[in-house]
């Protein structure tokens, strides 16, 4: 018997569509950002670097993420495809 891959609606299909299309939709902002201005990002969000000294174990965890308008019309495309499949 052959296992056949689906792609199904879970969380991770829903993530990793936010994603790439959140990706493609900064680097067209920042393309179109030298011509239009108004398209750069605007705010960056997350958390700062954060490390953990354990003295025999070193732990750094942070993220950060700069919205702008293209990359939001990115994340709202990936959703609106999520919810086509």
């Amino acid at each position: 018997m052959s296992k056949t891959f689906r792609v199904g609606k879970g969380p991770g299909t829903l993530i990793i569509m936010l994603l790439a299309f959140g990706v493609a939709g900064s680097a067209i902002g920042q393309a179109l950002a030298v011509y239009v201005p108004v398209l750069k990002n605007f705010t960056t969000i997350g958390l700062k670097n954060t490390t953990f000294n354990l003295h025999f174990l070193q732990l750094s965890f942070g993220f950060t993420m700069s919205l702008g308008p293209v990359t939001g019309l990115g994340m709202l495309a990936g959703f609106l495809a999520y919810r086509k499949l």
